[in-house]
């Protein structure tokens, strides 16, 4: 599925109406350049998940947790490992595999660690606000309903 977002609002929004459509246990892969909205997608998907607090990029901490919504919210962002064997002493699998869902920003850092079933979102920059928003299911990961969430998409 590929969406355009126009607004920074927009890209938040896909977020909050995907968060209606998620389960316990699944996963999320961030993937675009820096700069191009991750953490903004990420923000929605809070909201959507009734997550209060504001959400930012745990960059220096690799991850941060929110349980406040109606399921919790792990947050990774793999940007700074040295090594992989950082995710398992932080029990990684405990996240990934547990109660919530887990959003990996930068998992091309630790692709061994990366579950089979997974949904990947992909932020492509068209201008300077302009983002494509594709989002692809891999190895049997659900189903995800195109026009829940907001708007049909582009083909």
């Amino acid at each position: 599925m590929r969406f355009v977002s126009h607004s920074v609002a927009e890209t938040q929004q896909l977020g909050a109406s995907l968060a209606a459509q998620l389960k316990p246990g699944d996963v999320l892969l961030m993937l675009g350049d820096m700069g191009v909205g991750k953490s903004e997608f990420t923000r929605g998907l809070a909201r959507g998940l009734g997550v209060r607090g504001y959400v930012t990029s745990p960059t220096f901490t690799i991850l941060q947790v929110h349980e406040d919504g109606c399921m919790p919210l792990y947050h990774f962002d793999w940007y700074r490992l040295s090594d992989v064997e950082e995710l398992y002493e932080l029990s990684m699998d405990e996240y990934l595999y547990g109660d919530g869902v887990s959003v990996i920003e930068w998992p091309s850092r630790g692709e061994e660690a990366i579950p089979e079933r997974h949904l990947q979102v992909e932020l492509i920059p068209l201008g300077d606000h302009e983002r494509a928003i594709e989002l692809t299911p891999v190895g049997g990961f659900h189903a995800i309903e195109e026009t829940a969430l907001g708007k049909e998409g582009e083909k």
